[in-house]
């Protein structure tokens, strides 16, 4: 490989031993970059090289945390996790590649370039930060422990679906090439409202050729029409998977894709910050998961149930029930635009769940005993006064209350609802706050 880093200007922060360590760790790279074939082949050269660049890099690291803490640099903590993830995660799993590749020239340029990538990435990002010439690209990361959460479930499905053995390298990946990549774009959102979840997933072209490619009995080694279009099935199937192990996260749908061109991706670091940005090494290639969606730091994105945690995540369940249980509606309705409205209305003060027809709403009432039934009155097969007269011939379920959802106001309407005796009735076309605030006054008078 003839490849050459260029030192610019712009790498300059203007803190001198920040920017002569950088320097000097260009300079290791494009004398490693020189070694001629022969060179490459002795094994021996390339281990010292690559220890005198690591050697550099960590003393790097260790001034320029000392400098960062000497000037109260606000973004300091993440900047160390930054450092932290690429000496114990990212260095050690290039390592490995090289000894298990015994030092071949292609794992040692495949070494450089992810070096190099991400020497440059953080120099003119992170570390210009530090000077307040760029705002920090990680400051809307997900916490560590939700980073780590959705590291075990990506790693777990990785071997599930694929069977790679994988592992992350690195939780603050910046979009730095590693090797001929399938990039592609997925845009999932719910009816009626704004936020979005933004997901790319990039393949090192290898891993789809092992893995995707061994399955459909392909014999290339070049990547077709049907193996990309089959990738974009296997890699939506993986999102789906991997947004169902986080409840908060069902009700999402995909509303767009695409695939993207290295340039597009990259594009979209430099404009937007990620919440989730990983890279895990798969021994067959690297894949990466990077997640755009500014309102998960709202909220963050819940805790799936998995072996290790359940017992403490149980625990933590039921203390919060405890400490603030909330009364729970069911809503059956057969639109899913209105179930959908109602949960995004009310979830915030009450438990929501809800169920799409009358049979599913007596199947929900017996294994979950609501405070309060919102009923449509207006359902194909088993409608609103069936489900209700039904509850009220059970002695068990006479007695809960039940207001009725109707988009009727007409007089001959109201007086067939009202005839049955409910609590009362909710028009659909009501405003939210309206809806929302008949709700509150039931409860306050329960």
């Amino acid at each position: 490989m003839n490849n050459q880093l260029e030192w610019k200007d712009e790498f300059n922060i203007g803190v001198k031993i920040i920017d002569e360590e950088h320097h000097r760790l260009f300079k290791i790279i494009n004398k490693l970059y020189a070694l001629g074939e022969e060179e490459k082949k002795s094994k021996k050269a390339c281990e010292e090289g690559i220890k005198y660049f690591k050697e550099h890099a960590m003393k790097h690291f260790e001034d320029e945390e000392k400098y960062m803490e000497l000037i109260a640099y606000e973004d300091f903590e993440m900047h160390k996790r930054i450092h932290r993830g690429f000496r114990n995660n990212t260095l050690p799993a290039l390592e490995e590649e090289l000894v298990r590749e015994n030092y071949s020239s292609v794992a040692v340029d495949h070494f450089l370039a992810a070096c190099a990538g991400w020497l440059i990435g953080h120099t003119l990002t992170e570390d210009q930060a530090i000077a307040g010439e760029r705002e920090s690209k990680w400051t809307d990361l997900l916490p560590e422990e939700e980073l780590s959460v959705m590291k075990e479930v990506i790693s777990k499905l990785l071997y599930d679906m694929f069977q790679l053995k994988s592992r992350a390298i690195s939780e603050s990946y910046g979009g730095e090439r590693y090797g001929k990549g399938i990039y592609y774009r997925l845009v999932y959102g719910r009816e009626n409202d704004e936020k979005k979840w933004e997901i790319v997933l990039v393949w090192e072209e290898k891993i789809v050729l092992s893995t995707i490619g061994k399955m459909m009995g392909f014999q290339s080694d070049k990547i077709d029409i049907m193996l990309v279009n089959a990738t974009r099935y296997a890699a939506s199937q993986f999102v789906w998977r991997v947004m169902g192990r986080f409840p908060s996260l069902e009700s999402y749908e995909m509303v767009e894709e695409n695939l993207l061109t290295y340039e597009q991706f990259h594009e979209m670091f430099e404009k937007k910050k990620p919440q989730v940005s990983l890279l895990f090494d798969t021994n067959e290639g690297y894949f990466s998961y990077c997640v755009f969606a500014p309102h998960l730091l709202e909220s963050g994105i819940g805790t799936p149930l998995m072996v290790k945690n359940e017992m403490r995540e149980t625990e933590k369940y039921l203390l919060n029930r405890k400490l603030d249980p909330k009364q729970k509606i069911l809503v059956v309705d057969d639109s899913m635009t209105i179930r959908m409205g109602m949960r995004r209305l009310l979830s915030g003060k009450y438990e929501v769940s809800e169920v799409d027809s009358g049979t599913a709403a007596i199947r929900a009432i017996t294994l979950d005993r609501p405070d309060l039934i919102l009923l449509d009155y207006e359902m194909p097969v088993c409608d609103g006064s069936h489900v209700f007269e039904m509850l009220r011939s059970e002695k068990e379920f006479e007695d809960i209350p039940v207001i009725f959802l109707t988009s009727r106001d007409d007089p001959e309407s109201v007086r067939k609802v009202l005839s049955l005796k409910p609590e009362g009735y909710l028009l659909k076309y009501l405003k939210p706050a309206d809806i929302k605030n008949r709700i509150d006054e039931f409860f306050k008078k329960d």
